[in-house]
């Protein structure tokens, strides 16, 4: 199984560069919710577990799916929308390829490690993180730039 090391610096990744198929795309600006961790905790995400720390980002999509972004993360890719706790989600490009076969991310805390199935997403959001998101959740929430 092909395996992705998030890095924690800024960029595209060479590893998803080189990949076939990898287009740019952009999240579209959705509003979300989102808490503020307090202490250490898990996040049962579709992909595997995630670890958040006190002071991430635990966002809630109006679906009811859940995943923790480290905080210098969020405050690049969200901004405030209105009531507490709302945001949205900030437009701006990254890289994505369609797998065709089983993957795995290891996040930047080197511990979480996601899953990926084919025909999920490989997302690198250009800040030196990978992500993972289904083909459906993908088709809803991306454009295509290319």
């Amino acid at each position: 199984m092909r395996e992705f090391h998030s890095a924690g610096a800024g960029g595209g990744a060479p590893a998803l560069l080189g990949e076939p198929g990898v287009v740019r795309v952009q999240k579209r600006a959705m509003r979300v919710m989102v808490r503020f961790a307090t202490q250490p905790e898990t996040i049962h995400t579709r992909e595997g577990p995630v670890r958040a720390r006190a002071g991430d980002a635990v966002v809630s999509a109006p679906t009811g799916e859940q995943w923790p972004i480290e905080r210098a993360a969020f405050e690049q890719r969200y901004r405030p929308a209105g009531p507490p706790g709302a945001y949205y989600s900030v437009p701006r490009p990254s890289l994505a390829v369609r797998m065709t076969d089983p993957f795995a991310v290891v996040l930047g805390d080197g511990v979480s490690r996601l899953s990926g199935q084919p025909g999920d997403w490989l997302l690198d959001y250009g800040d030196g993180h990978f992500g993972i998101v289904g083909a459906e959740i993908f088709a809803a929430t991306y454009t295509m730039l290319d």
